[in-house]
């Protein structure tokens, strides 16, 4: 099993990188916050690996930090929730939005996330709960990410989350009069707010 992966970024997607490790690329999915903690195309990065096997396929999970891998396949132990789901999950709602979530039982938050029905934050609650006493929830700095194209880039991660590409536009938008455009994370997160509040919810299958 691969457990760590350190190499040359060669191509970064909001959910998805190719990393160059000795002329071999490997394809990792990513949350949302370990690609904006990654530095420029064609640095050296160092990323946390989960191995998922399947029968018809082999697929790798890359993280920045222990904390969201491990709460990541945390998440995997819920009934109903696969990597895919997981990685969704963590990209809508950071580790320290989750945990008071999942502990007071706010469905209403988890099932906002496109991909959470009622049902699966039910059981993310019940089943989760009494595993979260083993999760840091030491603060993490934001990584700062390149000023050129942040809003593409945050329109094409929410429209990657299962939000609706107007609705994105307009959620950046917004995001980007109160919080300005500098910062990848801060602008998702604001975005992300905005299309979760109640006046106009834009997400599909959620």
């Amino acid at each position: 099993m691969i457990g760590q992966l350190r190499g040359r970024l060669a191509e970064k997607r909001p959910n998805q990188v190719l990393l160059d490790v000795g002329g071999v690329g490997y394809l990792v999915q990513v949350p949302l916050s370990t690609y904006a903690a990654l530095g420029e195309l064609h640095t050296e990065v160092n990323l946390l690996i989960h191995t998922h096997v399947r029968e018809d396929a082999l697929a790798l999970y890359g993280f920045v930090s222990a904390r969201e891998k491990h709460f990541f396949e945390m998440l995997l132990s819920a009934s109903g929730v696969g990597p895919t789901l997981a990685l969704k999950i963590l990209s809508g709602m950071s580790v320290e939005e989750l945990v008071p979530a999942i502990r007071g039982s706010d469905l209403a938050r988890l099932t906002r996330i496109p991909g959470v029905g009622r049902k699966t934050a039910e059981r993310m609650v019940v089943e989760l709960k009494d595993k979260l006493e083993a999760v840091a929830m030491e603060t993490e700095k934001p990584a700062a990410s390149s000023p050129a194209g942040i809003e593409a880039d945050v329109i094409s991660a929410l429209v990657n989350l299962g939000y609706d590409g107007r609705a994105a536009e307009t959620a950046v938008g917004e995001a980007k009069s109160q919080a300005g455009a500098g910062n990848f994370e801060k602008l998702l997160r604001g975005a992300l707010q905005s299309l979760s509040a109640p006046k106009g919810r834009s997400a599909r299958g959620a």
